[in-house]
């Protein structure tokens, strides 16, 4: 039993002297005395040499070491870890850390955004719809029947066909499933992506974004629709903007119109944005065709409403001075980075 106390007070020497400095010290003080072929282990195999009536004596001594070894090797570990090792150093952990850069959103995303905000101030909500349609939702209800001349007019992507299914060519189709449900009176925006197979340049693409609205109920006029579109150019281009009504032709409203604004661009003196006419077509509109309505199940004798329609990247190109629409969906990040970030 000395002699077991003898070594316990040599080892104890040892531990106190051995020189930890960093984490390899600690790791080397663990293998020393407490790894599996360590000083400690050697002597606790001692305990087979000590007589009997005196090994619970032992085994309470060795226990106690062993905690007490353990907790040295602790306090070394805790002393040289990363986390505290550095504490003290020239680094100055209250100073804020290194900002990352903030996100913008898309020049498209905020014009879409600022055409839906616009309308929602006159009550419009918002509906969307899927982007693969079937024939009756994307032609066949807004009053385009199987051959009808005016379906080349989109030139269309088939996904299937017999029966069809195709990328819608416009959102109209929304407008569809909602007076679809029956839910009247209607006041809705339509915003979302189409999709028509013509050629990409500067001025065209095989994918953008329109919004389009649609408003039914009891005695809506040509009159509402008017000054719904003239709150609207207002609102985008401001109080000074002159607006004219064309005749036009769409098959699923009648009548139909296009609406143009004064080119802000030249002032309406002519320039090549707006072909040297001083006028620049911003969207179509007219009242919804009856045979749409009895298409829904909706009664055109007892109800009527106006629908309109505008592209999205053609006034973020007239708005951000953007000469190219194709920089709109390339993603190269030197472009959007001249848009303002978040706030």
């Amino acid at each position: 039993m000395e002699a077991l106390r003898q070594q316990l007070a040599q080892l104890r020497t040892e531990i106190e002297a051995f020189p930890v400095n960093q984490v390899a010290d600690a790791e080397a003080f663990r293998i020393r005395f407490l790894g599996t072929k360590g000083a400690l282990k050697s002597v606790m195999g001692e305990m087979k040499n000590v007589p009997a009536e005196q090994r619970k004596e032992a085994g309470q001594l060795l226990n106690e070491f062993k905690a007490f070894a353990e907790s040295v090797y602790q306090a070394h570990l805790d002393r040289t870890s990363p986390t505290t090792a550095s504490v003290g150093s020239s680094v100055d952990r209250s100073l804020p850390g290194a900002s990352q850069p903030i996100g913008s959103r898309h020049p498209v995303t905020r014009m879409k955004n600022e055409i839906v905000s616009i309308f929602q101030k006159l009550g419009f909500a918002v509906a969307e719809g899927p982007e693969i349609e079937d024939d009756w939702h994307n032609f066949g209800a807004l009053n385009l029947p199987a051959h009808h001349p005016a379906r080349d007019m989109q030139d269309t992507f088939y996904v299937q066909q017999n029966p069809d299914w195709v990328l819608r060519t416009h959102t109209s189709s929304v407008q569809i499933r909602e007076m679809e449900k029956g839910k009247l009176p209607i006041r809705m925006l339509m915003p979302g992506r189409v999709f028509r197979n013509e050629t990409i340049s500067a001025r065209s693409h095989c994918f953008f974004h329109q919004v389009e609205g649609l408003y039914i109920d009891e005695q809506v006029s040509f009159a509402d629709l008017k000054q719904t579109l003239y709150f609207f150019v207002q609102e985008m281009y401001g109080q000074d903007v002159k607006v004219r009504f064309r005749p036009s032709y769409f098959p699923f409203t009648e009548p139909s119109a296009e609406m143009d604004i004064t080119c802000f661009i030249c002032g309406g003196d002519g320039c090549p944005v707006c072909k040297k006419s001083g006028w620049v077509e911003i969207l179509g509109c007219g009242m919804v065709h009856p045979n749409v309505l009895r298409n829904c199940n909706i009664d055109p004798e007892k109800y009527t409403g106006f629908a309109f329609g505008m592209g999205v990247e053609r006034p973020a190109m007239l708005k951000y001075g953007v000469s190219d629409l194709r920089l709109f969906s390339e993603n190269d990040v030197r472009f959007l980075r001249q848009f303002p970030a978040i706030t």
